[in-house]
């Protein structure tokens, strides 16, 4: 019972919240990119710690048992037996049910859960994929996902004001770092006034921008532990957003990190999208973080049934 891989699309992963205690080994924390869209892919099925698929385009897949799934993120084009399909809600798929998700139409990663999860192992703690590491799961062609058969139940859908819109521009909150004193004045407000662009040399390890070039007052530092969300200043002056599959120790500046649920949003825009930033305090930061991820309780009175 499980599903067939006719095709494994571009990037297709398994992928949880991240692998966490092994940094010390430089094994990264990896994890689901858009941590808001796969949270609710699992609030809406019920599942607890289960992993999901990150899906970029181009995957197919065949069902061949009966079990609830959820879809949200990038809307891809989701089809089930080549009809297109809702996302951000549960669907119940049978034996014999062929999904796709074959064009982008905005954002750019889907998740894609099964009720209860995919019956496979962990790897030092977790189901996160992290390719440089040689540590998870990719799909491709002929592969089998295997899951356990549910009966059918009541569809979930997420309010649609709870549901993002994807858009081309980004303004991220930054939180200065104990590094900022390596910017002059007229660097940072350089920094906070220009608009960068997301280039090609960008992917899960990193977001490299493009843009007004910030000179900091020293071109490197001692190696040492890289957060989620970290900004580096390397030597082109160019600033790099480090996110999940990010390198655990770094030997650059750091202006700030910015708060991770801009880096979420980040990772559903496309090449050649316009990124800010704005300074924030570690009063307003924390605030938000914690209400971000009560929200992620998901309460029963976040759903529309159906």
């Amino acid at each position: 019972m499980g599903f067939e891989v006719l095709q494994g699309g571009i990037f297709s992963t398994i992928q949880d919240l991240g692998r966490y205690g092994y940094t010390h080994l430089g094994i990264t924390n990896s994890g689901a990119m858009d941590e808001y869209a796969y949270l609710w892919s699992q609030k809406l099925l019920d599942n607890r710690n289960c992993n999901a698929l990150e899906i970029m385009v181009g995957l197919k897949l065949k069902a061949t048992s009966s079990t609830e799934i959820a879809v949200t993120g990038a809307d891809l084009n989701f089809k089930i037996d080549g009809e297109k399909k809702s996302i951000w809600q549960t669907h119940y798929i049978k034996s014999g049910d062929i999904l796709s998700f074959d064009r982008r139409i905005y954002g750019q990663r889907a998740y894609l859960s099964v009720k209860e999860g995919f019956t496979i192992d962990k790897k030092y703690g977790s189901y996160s994929t992290t390719l440089k590491e040689d540590i998870g799961f990719r799909l491709n062609r002929g592969d089998f996902l295997p899951f356990i058969s549910y009966p059918q139940s009541y569809t979930k859908r997420v309010q649609t004001k709870y549901i993002p819109k994807y858009n081309n521009s980004l303004t991220c909150s930054l939180l200065l770092s104990y590094q900022d004193d390596y910017f002059a004045k007229e660097e940072r407000e350089k920094f906070f006034s220009s608009d960068y662009e997301i280039t090609l040399q960008s992917d899960r390890m990193g977001y490299k921008l493009k843009g007004n070039s910030i000179t900091p007052s020293r071109g490197g530092i001692i190696s040492e532990a890289i957060a989620f969300g970290s900004v580096q200043i390397p030597k082109d002056g160019q600033p790099i957003i480090l996110l999940k599959d990010r390198q655990t120790i770094g030997g650059y500046p750091k202006i700030g990190t910015i708060l991770p649920m801009d880096c979420f949003k980040l990772s559903q825009l496309p090449f050649g999208s316009k990124v800010r930033f704005a300074e924030i305090t570690i009063e307003k930061a924390q605030r938000k973080t914690l209400e971000f991820y009560r929200l992620l309780r998901c309460h029963p009175e976040l759903y529309g049934h159906g």
